[in-house]
């Protein structure tokens, strides 16, 4: 039998994600048999799990992290935001539907079945399974038919390890408010606290630590520090970028437009690694810069409504004047759509607007179709000639005249358009700039050295560096009954 531990936060960003991979990576590293498991997750940033089907770009990284194949049932349930209050409902890696906030609170106790199902195939095999809340259990409003923290740690009974994070400050009171308004059945689900994100000497907490166990009796299980090694992990939420609105002072400075349903945007994290690059996220209400050699236009969730947001911040001007002056285009998935003609929606998949006028810099068309392409691929790119290892995950199809030149050769069939002067690239497959090679022949088409880099080997180093440092700052005792 599996054992099992679930990270709760006081509230959202408390750096759970982070602290799941680092203990998966931890106890990887000590021999076990470990798995990640969220049961529910909220984010357009999303991966092609290695048995086919869509889970949360973070378990994919936390997978990673335990060195096991990614699996579907280690995110049963995703949901990806399409408009303000209405999201795409993923169930065991497949279209499940959609639904408004208010309908799906109606229709989360149906899902409960389908998760502990995959909390049951996740279990299966394994010595540790680590389990990631979302959002927060004080969200109490929520707890009726709640799947993702309280609802789904009484039902598979999984104790609850509560994270407060420090650095935004009044984590006392969090962390005791958040015990104050459980009811007791959730509240006993509780075995202990972390405290996340500190700076500076760790024993000028320790007032702290006192008064919260006098309050609510809960052991500390350590005090993690700003772990560093975390800015070199795939970004998962795009609350992140608000914060790397601009990273890196290189000579190549690449601009990306924050569209608001902006969807797998860690596409971009290669070249924010890469020294000589400056990776600029154009919020609403900026211009795009002039002094930018490249635009990227990232995947989507909705392209159309996408599009007519990129219209409405002034950013197609800014794109046409960038092509006057000779800059470069790279549109991923729905950027790629919006570089055509036109996007069709006859079917309202996206539920809104059935058609648009793309931005006619390739000359494609894109037509919406119910059936989702999400798989990973193996290809080769058509400009580099390099090979490329990625994902596809994507509704339509795109036709035209300018896909006599493809961008890449995916799976044995040419996907992508190129412009006939080459400057505008358009491709269905995510993750290309992951690929070593591509990415330095890109940078060196630029005129930088694009010294070739191995970027899942930075990624694999964080992750060992991160667990290290759970290693020495989390209570030996607790961590010696969680590893066995």
């Amino acid at each position: 039998m599996a054992r099992t531990i679930m990270l709760q936060g006081t509230g959202s960003d408390v750096g759970k994600t982070v602290l799941v991979a680092g203990l998966c990576r931890l106890a990887a590293n000590a021999g076990l048999t470990v798995r990640p498991f969220k049961p529910q997750n909220m984010s357009n940033n999303a991966a092609v799990a290695d048995d086919g089907g869509e889970i949360g770009r973070a378990q994919w990284l936390q997978s990673m992290a335990a060195r096991t194949p990614s699996s579907v049932h280690m995110n049963p349930v995703l949901l990806k935001p399409q408009s303000e209050n209405g999201s795409q409902i993923i169930v065991q890696g497949r279209v499940f539907g959609q639904a408004k906030g208010r309908d799906y609170q109606r229709l989360k106790p149906q899902l409960l079945g389908a998760v502990l199902e995959s909390f049951e195939n996740v279990c299966a095999g394994a010595d540790l399974v680590v389990v990631e809340g979302a959002g927060s259990p004080a969200e109490i409003n929520l707890r009726t038919g709640d799947i993702a923290n309280m609802g789904f740690a009484t039902k598979a009974g999984v104790p609850v390890v509560l994270v407060g994070d420090i650095n935004r400050g009044g984590v006392i009171a969090s962390l005791v408010g958040t015990q104050a308004i459980l009811d007791e059945g959730d509240r006993a689900m509780i075995a202990g606290y972390l405290i996340n994100k500190f700076r500076g000497d760790v024993s000028l907490f320790d007032d702290g630590i006192r008064a919260i166990e006098g309050l609510t009796g809960w052991p500390c299980f350590g005090v993690v520090p700003w772990l560093r090694a975390a800015t070199r992990l795939p970004a998962e939420d795009s609350v992140v970028l608000e914060r790397l609105a601009r990273s890196g002072t290189g000579a190549l400075k690449i601009a990306v437009p924050m569209l608001p349903r902006i969807a797998n945007f860690d596409d971009l994290d290669p070249l924010r690694a890469e020294a000589d690059v400056e990776l600029v996220f154009v919020r609403g209400g900026e211009r795009l810069p002039a002094d930018a050699s490249l635009v990227i236009l990232p995947g989507s969730k909705s392209t159309i409504s996408d599009l007519a947001d990129l219209r409405v911040q002034g950013w197609d001007r800014d794109l046409a004047a960038h092509v006057r002056r000779g800059g470069r285009v790279i549109g991923i998935c729905g950027g790629y759509q919006m570089l055509g003609r036109t996007v069709r929606d006859p079917l309202g998949i996206e539920g809104g607007r059935i058609e648009a006028a793309g931005l006619a810099l390739l000359d494609v068309e894109t037509e919406m179709a119910p059936e989702k392409t999400v798989r990973n691929s193996q290809a080769r790119s058509s400009e580099y000639d390099v090979s490329l290892a990625g994902y596809q995950i994507h509704l339509g199809v795109t036709r035209g005249p300018d896909c006599v030149r493809p961008s890449a050769i995916i799976d044995g069939a040419p996907d992508g358009a190129l412009s006939a002067d080459g400057r505008i690239m358009g491709t269905y497959l995510h993750g290309l700039f992951g690929s070593d090679a591509y990415r330095a022949r890109l940078l060196q088409s630029f005129g930088l050295s694009g010294e070739r880099r191995n970027y899942r080997d930075s990624v694999e180093q964080a992750l060992d560096e991160i667990a290290g440092e759970l290693e020495r700052h989390l209570d030996p005792h607790w961590l010696a009954g969680l590893l066995g």
